[in-house]
């Protein structure tokens, strides 16, 4: 089955292919500058240094070097389609470079692709590179279906992710992947690549001047994100431009009155979003989330609200926002709120069955919920201390009446004899004891007096005492 070339890239060399030996074309000024921009080689690529130092294995893959399938994982604007058209580029342009999404293709067009690979290897002689980006969406059967091709070099797989291939990527396949994890590009790699597209011909070729200030926040938008920042530079550039060009409309001057200059403000106009300073990898990721939870801790809704848009607009992950509501509902609230798990949880259930933008909704209520309700650590203070209590070694026996008798001589070795069913009693509480003897009278679950525990408060000691068999 023949997929027509609906997978294929054209073989013609562009601007970002990277094929080694060629002259690639330029592509069209109306391009993405993002595109215009794709490193052409090696020597282009701005970031992973780890990954691309002399002899490391990704840069003898590009190079020419013995070919294998490689998993790229790490954040979105890293360089991991580049990376795989310049591998594709290697030994002179002789490896044919066919692309699918994981969001579009199925086990048919995967086999499609194949038997084309096999055809092309037998009659031409030449390779193929299989790039599949977002490899992480297609299910176990998708991805049983490359091994075979994968096992005896019928394509050259060049996979993408985002997620941890270690769980998002069957076994089989890791096992036959050289896997290189990618970084975000730091800060002063970010100034390299947006002052390049600044100045380069194939760029913005010296139209705008970029203040210190304006790249500031260009770096801090991007987040480590080679594609955002060169995106925003260009919305940027576009405004900047299209401003000067109407002030010399109405100046009535037909001078080219120098570069147009792109500053905090206009960065601001073309992105409709003040920059926010959030890096998902980096200090701010700690700190605002810290904040939220204090936030939520101290009982102020507005704080933790403005800290849950910081995180939201900076594009946080919405299932680590739910797993952090979650966790503090139980840490801070407990059951002086035994609704605020109930609620941490439903958001997350939101997160995952609705997704962005709607489930803001959910977190923004939860989060309320969180910040208004009584506090209490009592439940966490207890684990804590059991834990603490288990690993110092305080265990002690399972009193025999508490044993397992459901099984043959159980009771010739005393287990569950003795033992008293609290609901004979009339009100379901009769003296028993239930700890090891190491740990009779220690009291780890002490409510307070905040909302709900305040009944707790008043119940459990008269709990005790009734189970201990004291006055």
């Amino acid at each position: 089955m023949s997929t027509d070339g609906l997978f294929e890239l054209d073989d013609t060399p562009v601007a970002g292919d990277g094929v080694a030996g060629s002259t690639p074309e330029r592509p069209s000024a109306t391009a993405p500058l993002a595109v215009r921009m794709r490193p052409r080689s090696l020597d282009e690529v701005v970031g992973q240094r780890h990954l691309l130092r002399p002899g490391a294995p990704l840069r003898r893959l590009v190079e020419g070097g013995a070919p294998a399938s490689v998993l790229l994982y790490g954040p979105p604007g890293t360089g991991k389609t580049t990376l795989a058209r310049l591998m594709a580029g290697a030994d002179g342009g002789a490896r044919h470079f066919v692309a699918l999404s994981a969001l579009s293709a199925g086990v048919k067009e995967l086999r499609a692709v194949i038997e084309d690979a096999r055809r092309r290897l037998d009659r031409h002689g030449r390779p193929t590179v299989l790039f599949i980006d977002e490899v992480h969406r297609f299910s176990r059967t998708q991805q049983d279906a490359l091994l075979g091709a994968v096992e005896d070099r019928l394509v050259l797989l060049v996979a993408a992710t985002t997620e941890n291939p270690s769980f998002s990527v069957v076994s089989p396949l890791l096992s036959r992947s050289l896997v290189l994890q990618l970084q975000s590009l730091d800060e002063g790699e970010l100034r390299e690549l947006l002052r390049r597209a600044v100045a380069d011909q194939r760029g913005l070729d010296g139209a705008v001047t970029l203040t210190p200030d304006g790249e500031d926040t260009l770096v801090r938008l991007a987040a480590g994100d080679a594609r955002r920042a060169l995106t925003a530079l260009e919305a940027a550039a576009d405004g900047a431009l299209s401003d000067q060009r109407s002030d010399r409309r109405a100046d009535q001057d037909p001078g080219d009155g120098g570069p147009a200059v792109i500053d905090v403000a206009a960065v601001e106009r073309a992105v409709t979003e003040v920059a926010v300073r959030y890096d998902r990898a980096g200090d701010q990721h700690y700190d605002v989330i810290s904040a939220f939870i204090k936030s939520i801790r101290g009982s102020d809704p507005d704080a933790a609200l403005h800290y849950l848009a910081r995180m939201i607009v900076a594009g946080e992950d919405p299932r680590f926002i739910a797993r952090r509501l979650m966790v503090h509902a139980s840490e801070d609230i407990g059951l002086a709120d035994p609704t605020a798990l109930q609620a941490a949880t439903a958001a997350a259930q939101v997160v995952q069955l609705v997704g962005m933008p709607e489930a803001r909704l959910a977190l923004a209520q939860a989060t309320v919920h969180l910040a208004t309700a009584p506090k209490s650590n009592a439940v966490i203070v207890g684990i804590d201390e059991a834990m603490a209590d288990v690993r110092a070694g305080a265990v002690g026996a399972v009193p025999p009446h508490l044993r397992d008798g459901h099984y043959a001589g159980a009771q010739k070795l005393g287990n569950a004899v003795g033992y008293r069913y609290p609901h004979d009693a009339a009100d379901g509480v009769l003296a028993q004891q239930y700890p090891p003897d190491a740990l009779v009278g220690r009291d780890y679950y002490r409510p307070t007096t905040h909302g709900a525990e305040r009944v707790l408060a008043e119940r459990l000691p008269k709990l005790r005492r009734a189970v201990r068999g004291e006055r």
